[in-house]
């Protein structure tokens, strides 16, 4: 599929961008993220490394909609939602599953 990125035109493919992105580790999800395989991956490392492009040359919708387009599952964190630093693990899943405020 022929996409605009940045004003940059590529020839991406499903299989393209799930083979790019075998063994690159996910960064920590803080916007909008992008699943492919089994990993959910911030949209600009995606959009970083299948473009080869610096992160502040697109957006992230540029690359939401290009995912989008070959069949990805993209979102983004849910309203109200922040990244849980420092918690275990019961208190990131007890967040997660909206735990009543004292």
């Amino acid at each position: 599929m022929r996409c605009v990125i940045a004003r940059f035109p590529f020839d991406l493919t499903q299989h393209g961008v799930v083979e790019s992105m075998k063994g690159v580790e996910p960064e920590e999800v803080t916007g909008e993220s992008v699943t492919i395989g089994r990993h959910v991956y911030p949209v600009k490392q995606v959009g970083q490394i299948v473009t080869g492009q610096d992160r502040r040359d697109f957006t992230a919708g540029e690359v939401v909609r290009a995912m989008t387009r070959l069949g990805f599952t993209c979102g983004g964190l849910a309203q109200g939602s922040a990244p849980a630093h420092g918690l275990d693990p019961v208190q990131r899943a007890s967040a997660a599953l909206g735990a009543p405020t004292a």
